[in-house]
């Protein structure tokens, strides 16, 4: 639940659905999507400047001590199929938001690509942090 009148990282819930179905991350600790876009400036000649973000997707990642397999199986498991000639399809991601007026915000990724940036350093007794960016065709409210 929202502390006060702000959103706090606890409030978001995440589910991944992989091209082979639902990948249930261990431990998530961070989330971040950026929307991208397609600047498009005009000069007119009487002077007046106008503009457009032109949407183009949306990048992010997430950040997760590694709990389980998960995140390395369902990377190989998109590797395996690319290498063996089969037909990778995009996946989605939900992203489940609770408002601090006590609402429920839906976001759904669509088309999403997947990339493990980091499998993770393993040293010691530090938890094996692991980095995983997708890149989304779009995003929308359901």
């Amino acid at each position: 639940m929202p502390y006060n009148t702000f959103t706090v990282g606890s409030d978001c819930q995440l589910v991944v659905m992989g091209p082979f179905g639902r990948v249930d991350l261990a431990h998530v600790t961070g989330f971040e999507a950026q929307q991208m876009t397609a600047t498009v400036r005009v000069d007119r000649l009487d002077g007046v400047q106008l503009g457009a973000e032109l949407p183009k997707g949306w990048s992010g990642s997430f950040s997760l001590d590694r709990g389980s397999s998960a995140v390395d199986d369902f990377i190989a498991q998109i590797e395996q199929a690319y290498l063996a000639g089969q037909s990778i399809q995009g996946g989605a991601l939900y992203q489940y938001v609770n408002e601090t007026d006590g609402s429920v915000s839906t976001y759904q990724f669509s088309g999403v690509v997947f990339k493990l940036t980091s499998a993770g350093a393993y040293r010691g007794d530090a938890a094996v942090t692991q980095r995983l960016d997708f890149f989304a065709s779009s995003r929308k409210r359901v």
